[in-house]
């Protein structure tokens, strides 16, 4: 991990204040978001793609992803 992307003290205290529900929570809301913007990116980059050609690359890119 790059040192500018460790969560701050205070983000720490924060996550530590969850719960493991609300945390899960957290983490879906990011995912969905997270496809929302490749969705946006691969649509500007593609304004000739079809809905389901923007679905299934969006859908290859999360499915291949690495960390």
């Amino acid at each position: 991990m790059v040192d500018d992307e460790a969560p701050s003290p205070e983000q720490q205290a924060i996550f530590r204040s969850m719960t493991p529900g609300q945390r899960w929570e957290a983490a879906v809301q990011l995912y969905w978001s997270a496809r929302r913007l490749k969705t946006a990116f691969v649509r500007s980059i593609h304004p000739d793609w079809s809905d389901e050609r923007v679905d299934a690359c969006v859908r290859a890119a999360f499915l291949h992803a690495r960390s």
